[in-house]
């Protein structure tokens, strides 16, 4: 069965027939076409402004931390973190204000601090960061339970070291020796061996002596 080739003249006609029967869907469709991309582009141009505004306001505030002007600072991480907590800078500026706050000796307002970082933190590696930190101010207060319970709950990837580190320190407050010598034998077998607190970690170490004898 043979099927006839349509001349160069009558596929024209077909062609000019489908389009006039679709033109109006042939419009709405490249008109869609065009907003989506507009649309596209408008919300990427107003995502890098975004950036780059919570970007200038931790410039500023990462200034008046230097200066040490925390009350200005604090003012702008309120900001960060209200306008601009979708941004990696609300985190990294509570951070700093707990860092500040804990030179000071101030450790309830490096605990707060630290608290919002971590309850704020979108990026998984700054939500174990925060966590670490956190956890960290909790042995300083004698929560050394409190830590645990925290590094338990914290994303298991990153920062191996400083998580058994930690979890040695608070074993070896809470008296359970033994395991905060193999957390802290952890920490050494995942820390650089170039990494400059590795002393002060073998340190803990040994200060932690020999291994304890099971029953009498």
């Amino acid at each position: 069965m043979a099927f006839d080739v349509l001349d160069e003249h009558e596929q024209s006609e077909l062609v000019q027939k489908w389009l006039r029967e679709n033109a109006l869907s042939i419009l709405i469709g490249v008109g869609l076409g065009l907003l989506l991309i507009f649309g596209w582009q408008q919300w990427r141009n107003h995502r890098a402004a975004h950036r780059m505004d919570a970007a200038t306001q931790y410039g500023v505030f990462s200034a008046d931390i230097d200066k040490k002007d925390i009350d200005s600072a604090k003012q702008i991480a309120a900001k960060l973190q209200s306008d601009y907590s979708d941004t990696p800078y609300a985190t990294l500026a509570e951070l700093r204000i707990a860092d500040d706050a804990a030179s000071r000796g101030d450790m309830a307002a490096a605990r707060a601090a630290l608290e919002n970082a971590h309850r704020h933190a979108g990026i998984e590696a700054l939500q174990t960061l925060t966590g670490l930190y956190l956890a960290r101010v909790e042995i300083a207060q004698k929560k050394a339970q409190d830590a645990l319970t925290l590094l338990d709950k914290l994303p298991e990837q990153g920062y191996a070291a400083l998580r058994d580190e930690l979890r040695g320190d608070a074993l070896a407050a809470l008296g359970r020796k033994d395991d905060a010598r193999t957390a802290y034998t952890d920490a050494l077998t995942n820390l650089d061996p170039n990494a400059s607190n590795r002393a002060y970690l073998e340190m803990k170490l040994n200060d932690l002596g020999g291994q304890e004898k099971k029953g009498s």
